[in-house]
Formats: structure tokens, C-alpha cells, sequence
């Protein structure tokens, strides 16, 4: 099944703006993850540890709602993730 994934500022530049990563039927967003870890390559280091896991500070989102870190849900076809870099302003 495909999902796309949209990478915003600086992810951007590292993975391409707009994508559509095929993984399994009944894959969870873990598959998408690996799919951008290894687009990334060595320049994922922003957005993955030295473990291969999504930094704390990473966004990320699926359909428009907050993933949460513990609770990786299984996705459908033509799901959008989306993954942010930390946000700052004042």
C-alpha cells in the first residue's frame, strides 16, 4: 500500500518535500520510519539517534493528528505523515 509523507523545513531538504513510501498491507508507521531512515542516509542524523530511533524533538504526525511515540498504529492506504522539525518563535 502506498502513504505519503510530507517532510517540512529542514527534513525537507534531507528527504524531499512530498513522497509516497510503499510498505505492506498492515504496516505501522515503524515501516514508514525505516523507508525515511534509509532515504536519509547519512545526512539523518536531525532527524534519527544513532540507534536508528525518531529524536524526541521530531513532530510527527499521521492524517493531520499527532502520532504518539508509544502507540505506532497500524495505517491505511493513502494515509499522510507528516514529520516536522521542532518549531520555535517569538
Amino acid at each position: 500500500m502506498k502513504v505519503r509523507v510530507k517532510a517540512f523545513a529542514r527534513f525537507r531538504e534531507i528527504l524531499g518535500s512530498d513522497l509516497s513510501i510503499e510498505v505492506p498491507d498492515g504496516a505501522t508507521m515503524a515501516a514508514v520510519l525505516a523507508a525515511l531512515r534509509d532515504r536519509a542516509g547519512g545526512e539523518g542524523d536531525a532527524i534519527f539517534d544513532e540507534t536508528g530511533a525518531l529524536r524526541a524533538h521530531v513532530i510527527l504526525m499521521r492524517n493531520g493528528r499527532r502520532v504518539n511515540r508509544n502507540n505506532l498504529d497500524t495505517l491505511a492506504e493513502g494515509d499522510e505523515v507528516a514529520i516536522f522539525p521542532p518549531v520555535a518563535g517569538g
